[in-house]
């Protein structure tokens, strides 16, 4: 084969093997469109860049990114990004008689700037409060990961709120936390999360007191040991004092239409008889005997003493009387 048809060879694989570059573009946080034809590597020549929306009139590049003196990108500004960028953006690379254009769709390629101004604080309810601020007004969904002691990130969507909260952090370890953001659905929900906030990290001042607790911690401590004390106290006065319940009726207030007493006992006829005062029965005095009378004197055996009682009448004064007052003859 001879040199000549070998270069031509040559020449004609390296114009096939060639590739027209690949333009890509985004809208940045909705103020301008960004567009990069470098993917594929830096270009071999500088292209210049016209661009357009719908169908107006394409407007040349304001501002280009360049790498060794080669055009590599262009940054160009539109209004009102927020609707336009739901129609079709045209991109149109030239050079000298080449030209190449592109049809974009940017409704889903929408990237945010990173939420600003993270701040931390203790609240009063002993929890972890996270605040920051947000670089567009509607239209996002927020995204934050943390982190505990350098351990692996946890990673939680929030929607468009502009807090974040850790319940009951240990005062022994170390919180990190950053955020980021996006378009959310409603508005055409892009495929792209804005780069992450700078970090915002939390550690007590006395975490390095290892004996110390915080109030976070001593609340459920407290809480608990009050319940078991209060239990303890119940199961002791359960224990040594029985509390007894004694039913008591209640007694009827009297009637005051009762007027006899007598009405309300439950007795019989006969015996309601005997119930009734006799005002007319003679006094009868009783009184003590106390000398003693020898039982050989009355005329009984020696067996016993006895003690005679006067129901009636004087006090005998012989013994003679008194054996004729009960009858008795005389045994002399």
């Amino acid at each position: 084969m001879s040199p000549g048809l070998l270069l031509l060879l040559l020449c004609l694989a390296g114009c096939v093997l060639a590739k027209d570059p690949d333009v890509d573009c985004l809208v940045v946080h909705l103020k301008y469109v960004s567009c990069s034809w470098n993917k594929q590597g830096p270009p071999e020549v500088n292209y210049t860049f016209q661009s357009s929306f719908s169908t107006n009139t394409p407007i040349d590049c304001a501002t280009y990114m360049s790498e060794n003196n080669i055009n590599v990108g262009c940054n160009q500004s539109y209004e009102d990004l927020k609707s336009t960028r739901f129609s079709e953006f045209t991109t149109i690379l030239r050079h000298g008689n080449q030209s190449i254009t592109k049809v974009h769709h940017l409704k889903n390629k929408v990237l945010l700037e990173p939420p600003v101004n993270l701040t931390v604080k203790n609240g009063s309810d002993f929890n972890l409060w996270f605040y920051w601020n947000q670089t567009t007004l509607n239209c996002f969904e927020n995204e934050v990961r943390y982190r505990i002691n350098n351990n692996n990130w946890e990673y939680n969507t929030i929607n468009s709120r502009r807090h974040f909260c850790i319940n009951l952090p240990s005062s022994r370890s170390r919180y990190e936390l950053q955020v980021r953001s996006r378009i959310e659905n409603s508005c055409g929900q892009s495929e792209f999360w804005s780069p992450w906030s700078d970090p915002v990290v939390w550690r007590s001042n006395n975490s390095t007191d290892i004996n110390q607790m915080t109030p976070a911690v001593w609340s459920p401590v407290l809480y608990t040991v009050g319940a078991f004390i209060f239990i303890i106290l119940v199961l002791a006065l359960l224990h040594h004092e029985r509390v007894r319940i004694i039913p008591i009726t209640v007694v009827p207030k009297p009637s005051p239409l009762v007027t006899n007493i007598e009405d309300c006992l439950q007795y019989s006829k006969g015996l309601k008889g005997n119930f009734k005062a006799f005002y007319n029965e003679p006094a009868c005095p009783v009184r003590e005997y106390c000398p003693t009378i020898s039982q050989s004197e009355l005329g009984f055996p020696k067996l016993y003493k006895e003690e005679i009682f006067e129901l009636t009448g004087p006090f005998p004064r012989s013994l003679q009387s008194i054996q004729s007052m009960y009858g008795l003859s005389p045994f002399y």
